[in-house]
């Protein structure tokens, strides 16, 4: 009778995990952006289809969650007050990761698609998304740079929050369009799509884009980083030369 029902349970579980199981169908309107010097941003259609391995157990719409986010990197974030009519540093944090740049968009807002467990769990909304492990002793409040970082970042247009910007027809084909701004960083950037249902997390896909510097732009990063002395040299031949022929110019136009 033990068996039966260890049996009964596996089977229930599995019965269970098919149910909710979701297929994720994913595409990109591009996998590489290339940086050159006319580089001025990029867009990118996000769109793909959702299918069912089987009837859902619950009769709860759909959400989608879409998220493309740049490396994470540490950085260092410091907080200024006015002394004596001078603005300088009191106290700095160093958050452990962060993404240069990074957008959420969804099909409502964000609190009606991912709850509060999952986006814990898969690390979606900007503030998860930020590492921040300690901070000095010193420091009253430590949760107060990572907000801060999430500010600036979103003055500046790296940092996206769009709820409502994805379409979801039918329960099957989503789409969404996240414009990535002209100060990108290099690097392998994820996109991840979150397939939920009353804010849990049944389904996801990642993929990558790649984003480098193309043509000379790309020629001469290699050679600041992998030949530094040559590069030096060679900036200084290209200023003296700037500097000889603009001589020369003002000679003969004087004469």
């Amino acid at each position: 009778m033990r068996i039966f029902c260890t049996f009964f349970l596996i089977a229930l579980f599995c019965f269970v995990r098919s149910a909710l199981t979701q297929e994720i169908v994913l595409g990109l309107s591009k996998n590489e952006i290339g940086i050159t010097a006319f580089f001025d941003g990029s867009e990118i259609l996000v769109f793909g289809a959702i299918k069912a391995t089987d009837e859902l157990i619950s009769n709860e719409p759909l959400g989608v969650a879409v998220t493309i986010a740049s490396p994470l990197l540490p950085v260092m974030v410091r907080r200024k007050e006015k002394r004596f009519g001078i603005w300088v540093n009191v106290d700095a944090v160093e958050i452990d990761l962060a993404p240069n740049f990074y957008a959420v968009a969804t099909t409502a807002a964000f609190s009606q698609v991912v709850d509060p467990v999952s986006d814990l769990r898969h690390s979606i909304s900007m503030e998860r998304m930020i590492r921040s492990v300690g901070a000095p002793m010193t420091v009253d409040d430590p949760d107060a740079f990572a907000e801060a970082l999430i500010r600036i970042r979103q003055d500046q247009g790296l940092y996206k929050a769009l709820p409502g910007a994805v379409t979801l027809q039918d329960n099957t084909l989503f789409s969404t369009s996240v414009t990535l701004p002209a100060n990108l960083v290099e690097g392998a950037y994820t996109a991840r799509i979150f397939l939920t249902q009353d804010g849990n997390v049944i389904a996801q896909k990642k993929t990558t884009i790649d984003v480098r510097k193309v043509g000379i732009e790309r020629w001469l990063y290699n050679l600041a980083h992998q030949h530094p002395a040559t590069y030096g040299l060679l900036s200084l031949a290209i200023a003296i030369f700037a500097g000889w022929s603009a001589a020369a110019v003002f000679r003969v136009i004087r004469a």
